[in-house]
């Protein structure tokens, strides 16, 4: 049974370029150290736009929701609030 590396040295990286690019795109995201820390991540192109996409914002998700239109009772409760002895 052949190991799946996720983790590359910056050497193995720079030496095999074409094998992490290729695992980058078919097995997921590719780490290279340096000096034994993360330095980088490789990914595959789609995966990369997958992240930068624009998100959708707060207004246009609600307005999608079930209950958009939906009326909420929003009255406050109009007795004096409680005494605290401090």
């Amino acid at each position: 049974m052949i190991a799946i590396q996720k983790v590359w040295t910056l050497q193995d990286a720079k030496n095999r370029f074409s094998e992490l690019a290729r695992r980058a795109a078919s097995e997921g995201p590719q780490f290279v150290t340096r000096h034994g820390r993360e330095a980088v991540v490789v990914v595959s192109a789609e995966e990369y736009r997958r992240l930068v996409a624009p998100r959708e914002d707060l207004a246009s998700f609600l307005s999608r929701s079930p209950l958009a239109g939906v009326e909420l009772d929003l009255e406050r409760d109009a007795s004096p609030a409680r005494k605290l002895e401090l």
